[in-house]
């Protein structure tokens, strides 16, 4: 069902991009990496068995998303999947974390699945046919302490999701998240470089393998939404039915970074 298709992957010099790179191409997909690092994205190109491509971007510059995807298309003539990745996470309490991480963070996490997005939607609507599909989090559904300015940018994240889903009903184009729990990745090296999150939550921590097999099923099945672990689903619509009740029994979960 993957089988030659384009699929267009922001933050794929590491982690779950990377990972889902080379799952895709297994899968006789052919994977376009894009990141801010070149030489990780050449070598995880070369590493790869089938067709692929790879392009330095950063999802902050607007005009080199925009290059990027315009490459893509003169290219291949088309990008059926656009699997927005890219993103990062600081663990700090919100009176200790300067203006300028809150920023950072929402121009890659937020603005940068918007802009790269908005550069590829218009071919999709060209071709009548597409996959969008944003890595958002569990975070973007529960709040927790020492993550305001991560969960603000899941939350908005989900929200851009699910209205544009709507807007795009009936014209081809599926729009779908990913709402992941904590995975065992390099992103920790950066959002919580003590370590002491990692320690705490490593009982309750996914490995990426399990993380990609299930965005490979999304992509297959076209799903709108994915919550993992599958577990977890199950606290997130209680969470929501009941926060307080849920702030009471599980707060120090949540809470443990």
């Amino acid at each position: 069902m993957l089988k030659g298709k384009i699929v267009f992957i922001s933050g794929a010099s590491s982690g779950i991009g990377a990972l889902t790179a080379v799952r895709l191409s297994e899968l006789g997909a052919i994977p376009v990496l894009t990141g801010r690092n070149i030489a990780k994205l050449k070598e995880i190109a070369a590493s790869l068995k089938g067709s692929c491509m790879f392009y330095q971007m950063d999802v902050t510059n607007n005009e080199q998303v925009i290059q990027t995807v315009d490459a893509v298309i003169k290219k291949y003539g088309k990008i059926d999947i656009l699997l927005n990745n890219a993103g990062f996470g600081k663990f700090e309490y919100f009176i200790d974390e300067a203006v300028e991480s809150f920023e950072e963070m929402m121009d890659t996490n937020y603005m940068g699945t918007v802009r790269c997005t908005k550069a590829v939607l218009p071919h999709m609507l060209k071709q009548g046919s597409g996959h969008i599909v944003n890595i958002a989090s569990m975070a973007g559904k529960i709040g927790s302490a020492k993550s305001t300015g991560y969960t603000a940018t899941k939350h908005a994240v989900l929200g851009f999701t699910n209205s544009l889903r709507m807007e795009l009903r009936g014209q081809g184009i599926q729009v779908s998240a990913v709402n992941p729990g904590p995975i065992d990745t390099p992103f920790f090296s950066l959002a919580d470089p003590s370590g002491s999150y990692v320690k705490n939550v490593s009982w309750f921590m996914m490995k990426p393998e399990y993380v990609v097999k299930s965005i490979i099923r999304l992509l297959e099945s076209r799903k709108a939404e994915v919550d993992l672990p599958k577990t977890a689903s199950i606290g997130i619509k209680l969470y929501q039915l009941f926060p307080r009740t849920a702030d009471r029994l599980f707060g120090g979960l949540f809470n443990r970074k």
